[in-house]
């Protein structure tokens, strides 16, 4: 494990002081304790901060709801994913035997937990500075192109701007919540009132569901223009 996880921190860049952080942020709750859910907790705040201060720093005529949606824009599940993915966690995340035999090592939400969790491993274990540079350095050409992006409007900003123009009332998303406590599922049902649309939208993050049902919702009013 040990020789394994020196092949992890090249891919990283980063070589830890504390080799048990890095070994904790990559041990799910299906594997045992300590797992990784406090430095995911940690390193999600890590994260945003960085990127906020990026954007910040480089959209300065943005307004504080751009701001919002570029952030949205690259730290979310999917981007989390990716990285996760490039730097090759699903190889070395620590799994229960039921989570490895459904393919936990490929789901998208169990790899964005471990890349949060890693940003708060290397955050504690080498300091702010540290862990910024690491968080530029995956993110690469993304990061080169901050000051070009274009706020880009989420689909739930969308239908909630369509339905204002409209004078009418705010979309309404009931939630639902499925599975063991270490793969929950969320479904969401987007309604409106006075409308006679239903949308749904599953994933194993609410906010993501949500998102997926206001998708759904927008292009069910398409479909009747």
């Amino acid at each position: 494990m040990k020789r394994d996880l020196e092949i992890l921190t090249e891919c990283i860049g980063y070589q830890f002081k504390e080799l048990s952080l890095l070994e904790q942020a990559l041990r799910h709750r299906s594997f045992g304790t300590p797992h990784n859910e406090r430095l995911e907790f940690l390193g999600d705040a890590v994260l945003g901060f960085v990127i906020s201060s990026e954007l910040f720093n480089r959209q300065t005529k943005a307004k504080e709801g751009e701001l919002s949606r570029l952030r949205s824009s690259l730290v979310n599940g999917e981007e989390l994913a990716v990285l996760a993915r490039d730097l090759h966690l699903n190889d070395f995340i620590e799994l229960g035997t039921g989570e490895r035999k459904s393919g936990g090592e490929f789901r998208q939400s169990i790899l964005a937990d471990a890349m949060e969790a890693i940003i708060g491993a290397i955050y504690l274990d080498g300091g702010l500075e540290t862990v910024r540079e690491c968080i530029l350095h995956w993110y690469g050409e993304k990061v080169e192109d901050l000051g070009q992006l274009v706020p880009i409007k989420d689909a739930k900003s969308k239908l909630q701007e369509w339905l204002q123009a409209r004078r009418l009332p705010l979309p309404y998303y009931q939630s639902s919540i499925s599975g063991e406590a270490h793969a929950l599922t969320f479904k969401v049902i987007c309604t409106v009132e006075g409308l006679p649309h239903r949308s749904e939208g599953i994933s194993s993050n609410r906010r993501k569901a949500e998102q997926i049902a206001a998708t759904h919702y927008l292009e069910l009013l398409n479909e009747k223009k």
